[in-house]
């Protein structure tokens, strides 16, 4: 049993919560924006759980829908599906009860949220096959790492205004920066077996994307809360996360995996850097 628990939290990724952290900064932060200020600690446990439940259970969907592609990659090939350790039934049963669990926590919201969690599950089904149809598979992943941002409006809110979408917009290209940069990793892998990626896609102009992506996602966060977070600390979380995003060009310009690899997994503290200036923008107000 104890062997057992211990290929499951392998399974889920327990060990490298920089995952589900790029999944809750911008989650988190909308529910800042759209309640002005602390949203209650009702709603963040349930958007800090519902993240972590969700993005864990996308995981085993993940290693089940591209098993057969895994042990052609050289990061994923001892992955617990992959190498046989852990059955596709069990790792779908266990996406499916932390599934539950996450959809048991919308339940304490409101019909609103509950309405598009329905939504968000649809893009986290398909996002794992749209690798095999689609040259940008990223912008799939984009609408699904962002879906938090709606329903955190519709949570505080019961409506999902146009800002909701505004930053969902600007958060999928944040999702294309990091994960284009994740996919620089695997590159030579995907393309002997035929995976789509951005990283394949854009060839040459692979860092000019990712960079071009990061500009659009700041500059629409920027923009969107202008009149919604007005403080100089807001202003000052926007000059670091560009510095940030200029480091991770560096990281990046020479295409090597470690330098890729890094980049990717130093991105949760450019979600972190705009939470804190959304946070502490509002506070005292």
């Amino acid at each position: 049993m104890k062997n057992k628990l211990a290929l499951y939290l392998q399974l889920i990724r327990w060990n490298r919560p920089a995952g589900w952290l790029l999944l809750l900064w911008p989650t988190l932060s909308a529910l800042w924006v759209a309640a002005h200020g602390f949203p209650g600690w009702h709603l963040l446990t349930v958007f800090t759980l519902g993240t972590i439940l969700m993005r864990s259970g996308g995981c085993c969907l993940n290693d089940v829908a591209d098993r057969d592609f895994d042990r052609h990659v050289k990061r994923t090939a001892q992955r617990p599906v992959t190498s046989g350790a852990v059955s596709g039934k069990e790792a779908l049963l266990v996406g499916a009860v932390l599934t539950l669990l996450a959809f048991g926590l919308v339940l304490t919201t409101n019909t609103v949220t509950i309405g598009w969690s329905f939504a968000a599950l649809a893009v986290t089904l398909i996002y794992p096959f749209a690798k095999r149809f689609m040259s940008m598979p990223q912008a799939v992943l984009g609408v699904a790492f962002s879906f938090g941002i709606p329903m955190a409006f519709a949570a505080v809110q019961s409506q999902v205004p146009l800002l909701a979408w505004v930053l969902l917009l600007g958060n999928l290209f944040w999702v294309i920066a990091y994960d284009t940069e994740y996919a620089m990793v695997d590159r030579d892998d995907d393309l002997l077996i035929g995976m789509k990626t951005s990283a394949i896609t854009l060839g040459r102009f692979d860092v000019a994307g990712v960079m071009a992506s990061y500009l659009i996602f700041l500059s629409i966060w920027a923009f969107a809360l202008v009149s919604q977070a007005q403080s100089a600390i807001y202003t000052a979380a926007i000059g670091l996360a560009v510095l940030q995003a200029l480091w991770h060009g560096w990281l990046i310009r020479k295409r090597q995996r470690d330098g890729c690899f890094r980049a990717f997994r130093l991105n949760h503290w450019l979600g972190f850097t705009l939470f804190a200036g959304i946070a502490l923008s509002y506070w005292g107000r």
